[in-house]
């Protein structure tokens, strides 16, 4: 009996354990994939036009983007509080609009209603902190796979919801409001005291990558599957039964993960586990006392920066490693006899942790927030616009694109944090170019929606669904090797910020102004209607564009800007190759 409950606290300890969490909390992350479902029952109920749904849009991308007090709170508070506190926003926001578009409490005007959706939504950013930082802490040495799962869970978790919502089949819309206010509640506080940080370092096994590859063939299976059932829906029509079955196979694939900590902890192999407390006094001592010199070797690693000459980046690994180690010993000397002293520094160097201010400064900083802007901006524009670009090259059904882009979008974070992760470990390289790659992507997928071709959306929609996604990969990343850590939360939720920063300017500026504009020349091209019924048919269609004409010059433009964002990345590599060549590189001699 004591060894069964000996076993389930390692269970409980286990990092895999926090990571398949976190992989569900994500699962019901992402509210802000819903609005579109939960627009059009706002809209009826409260007798909303157009513009005013938009500005409800804009205050739900701010809340999902808009994390500085969430990040600043997972810094000082347990992650367990903060989980708690999106949980509560996210009830309180979403709960109160279900009470009003219900008639159960009285209505609000519609600057109070933007509070609602922006606090409801801005939840979510207290789910994707603690996510990530618990689990990148956990896994220093796999970031970009964590990351990359964790995010496309993020983005696949609108799909998820959709699905489970088919399986409640209520004929009353709101009941869907209601669904999100306690659905994701409910999750994030039952899994709340098991995301955290579990000193998963010290757990790295051998086991490790086959364990990575169980998790990526479940996701990758997860969406196949979502993809097929979405199809099979939309174009059989099920009894409620089969929508049910559809449901469970739903869960037993969300659950399987929770396989990799029960093995590892319960399974023939977990003896080696119970192995790491028999390790000698000795190693024991070493680990405190370089867990205590940290500071120390902090100082001796910029003076490093300094005195070590120009020409030993260009030597090979080996020697490299060689010549850095007899310079650190030799500072380390002189510092101790004080033939030297160690000079203040002003701030930390990349690879080190940076607070936010610190990182503002900093030139590498500003160039990843640009490119992420350009990329992931030009991305979004996209995605909230799909059923118009659909629409005006003769498409019928929208939301089979808007399936399709929302699996896309899934496959690149998981793929962009996979293949940028083989980048930085087995070649020292830096994270960065693999950015350049997916943007490199989207401004061909760009290209091809703004050409109008014959089954062009349907690879414009891969594309930017792909580079849109491996970006929330990459980013969080490329940020906590170059900036650090112990302020990740905090760096994390100021990059955020270019997602509808972007989105403003692509289009709330470029793409909705052309649109407009053509959809009035081509209303003024039919003039010589004469009949008031004609009038009143061309009132309605005033705002309508058809044709590749109508996002031709704006997915034009965000090509561009896409090239100029590889551009970007591409200097930011060049900057970078020397930090990771040293976080990388040592590890490879």
């Amino acid at each position: 009996m004591c060894r069964f409950k000996s076993r389930l606290a390692v269970f409980f300890n286990n990092r895999w354990l926090v990571f398949v969490g976190a992989m569900w909390v994500q699962s019901c992350a992402g509210i802000g994939y819903l609005f579109g479902s939960l627009s059009p029952v706002i809209k009826h109920a409260m007798g909303y036009n157009q513009r005013q749904i938009a500005t409800l849009g804009i205050a739900k991308d701010l809340g999902d983007s808009v994390g500085f007090l969430a990040g600043t709170l997972c810094e000082i508070l347990p992650l367990w509080a903060a989980l708690f506190i999106g949980a509560v926003q996210n009830f309180v926001g979403y709960g109160w609009v279900w009470l009003i578009i219900t008639g159960r409490t009285s209505a609000l005007p519609l600057w109070a209603m933007c509070v609602l959706i922006f606090v409801g939504n801005n939840g979510e950013t207290y789910f994707n902190t603690a996510a990530l930082v618990s689990c990148v802490q956990n896994f220093p040495k796999s970031r970009g796979p964590v990351v990359g799962i964790l995010k496309g869970f993020a983005g696949l978790s609108g799909a998820i919801l959709t699905q489970i919502y088919t399986m409640i089949h209520s004929p009353d819309h709101a009941s869907m409001v209601f669904m999100v206010a306690v659905g994701p509640s409910m999750v994030v506080i039952a899994l709340m005291f098991i995301v955290r940080p579990v000193a998963g370092h010290k757990q790295v096994r051998q086991s490790d990558n086959s364990s990575f590859m169980f998790i990526y063939s479940v996701c990758v299976l997860l969406a196949a599957y979502l993809m097929s059932v979405m199809l099979l829906q939309d174009i059989v029509d099920f009894s409620h039964s089969v929508y049910i079955l559809f449901t469970v196979v739903l869960f037993v694939l969300l659950v399987t993960p929770v396989a990799v900590p029960l093995i590892l902890t319960f399974g023939s192999h977990s003896h080696s586990s119970e192995q790491e407390h028999l390790l000698p006094e000795i190693m024991k001592d070493q680990t405190v006392k370089s867990m205590n010199s940290t500071e120390q070797h902090e100082v001796i690693f910029s003076e490093l920066e300094d005195e070590k000459p120009k020409d030993v980046d260009l030597l090979p690994a080996t020697e490299r490693l060689k010549r850095i180690q007899q310079l650190q010993a030799k500072l380390f000397q002189a510092a101790a006899v004080g033939a030297v002293r160690v000079k203040r520094r002003r701030g930390p160097h990349r690879g080190e942790n940076f607070t936010l201010s610190q990182a503002l400064i900093k030139a590498d900083f500003w160039l990843l927030f640009i490119s992420l802007l350009l990329g992931s901006g030009s991305g979004l524009t996209v995605i909230d616009n799909l059923g118009q670009m659909s629409q005006s090259l003769g498409y019928d059904e929208t939301h089979i694109f808007v399936s399709m882009i929302s699996i896309w979008n899934f496959l690149g974070r998981v793929g962009g944090g996979y293949f940028s992760e083989i980048i930085v470990s087995d070649h020292a390289y830096p994270r960065p170019v693999a950015m350049a790659v997916a943007q490199s992507a989207m401004a061909v997928g760009h290209f091809f929606i703004g050409m109008g071709w014959p089954g062009a959306m349907y690879i414009g929609t891969l594309l930017i669904g792909l580079g849109y996604g491996a970006h929330w990969a990459i980013v969080p990343a490329a940020a906590s090797e170059l900036f650090g850590l112990k302020n990740f939360g905090a760096l994390y939720n100021f990059l955020t910020v270019a997602n509808p920063a972007g989105s403003l300017i692509f289009s709330g500026l470029i793409a909705s102004h052309i649109y407009d504009s053509e959809a009035d020349r081509q209303s003024h091209n039919h003039q010589n209607l004469k009949s008031a019924t004609g009038r009143s048919r061309l009132a309605e269609k005033a705002l309508k564009c058809e044709g590749a004409v109508c996002f031709f010059l704006s997915s034009m433009i965000m090509s561009g800007l896409c090239i100029l964002a590889v551009i970007l990345s591409l200097i930011l590599v060049h900057r970078t190759k020397i930090v990771y060549s040293n976080l990388y590189g040592k590890t490879r001699t």
